[in-house]
């Protein structure tokens, strides 16, 4: 499968999986060759078609394609220009982790292992006005350890070592988020403790070879 078949590809999936409405929602994903296919701006994730992808550089500019260029592409920019581990990007705005974004509840909470191992810290990003630059200065103080980033009164976004990566981590934390709203209706969230933490990071370690950085622990 292409690179461009595997974009249409989770295109297809987060609009199936109601991650994006109507014509919400971009994914990218880093070429062999440096550059970024991108979904263009104004088109439905479920209906997304071979020529709804556009090839840019890591500035921006077009280098193939037709149509316009998402503008939120200064957010996939920010940070394949900052993490070389990143190789896709998607931004989305599913249901549980949005409304989370959008309340006055954080979600950068320890409750649960496979979160703590698999995604580490869920920052919030302070709001800032889409498609600007305000908006990737907002992402500047967690880019360099975060896999995903809440987006305040706006969505998410998932950065990952691959298009599937980057799918998943966007699935779990809505996952997460779900568990977390419903926890919170039956009284209210019970966080992992400090030993608890400090028992997940060492056998991340020793089991599986994951040292997790410092500035992604809890």
């Amino acid at each position: 499968m292409s690179l461009k078949e595997e974009l249409i590809k989770i295109s297809h999936r987060i609009y199936e999986k109601e991650f994006v409405a109507a014509c919400d929602g971009n994914l990218s994903v880093r070429t062999n060759n440096n550059t970024v296919l991108i979904t263009r701006s104004a088109v439905c994730k479920g209906e997304l078609g071979l020529e709804d992808i556009i090839e840019i550089d890591l500035t921006g500019n077009v280098i193939s394609g037709k149509g316009k260029i998402s503008t939120e592409n200064k957010i996939h920019l920010l940070l394949y220009n900052h993490r070389p581990d990143v190789n896709a990007v998607i931004h989305a705005h599913p249901i549980y982790s949005t409304a989370i974004a959008s309340s006055k509840n954080l979600f950068d909470k320890p409750v649960f292992p496979e979160v703590v191992l698999t995604i580490g810290r869920i920052p919030l990003c302070k709001y800032s006005t889409p498609s600007t630059s305000e908006l990737t200065e907002s992402m500047m103080p967690f880019i360099d350890d975060s896999k995903v980033f809440l987006l305040e009164n706006h969505g998410v976004v998932s950065a990952g070592e691959s298009l599937t990566h980057a799918y998943y981590l966007l699935e779990k934390l809505e996952h997460t988020a779900k568990i977390l709203i419903n926890t919170e209706i039956l009284g209210g969230v019970k966080q992992l403790s400090n030993q608890n933490l400090e028992s997940l990071y060492d056998i991340a370690l020793s089991v599986y070879n994951l040292n997790i950085k410092d500035g992604n622990k809890f």
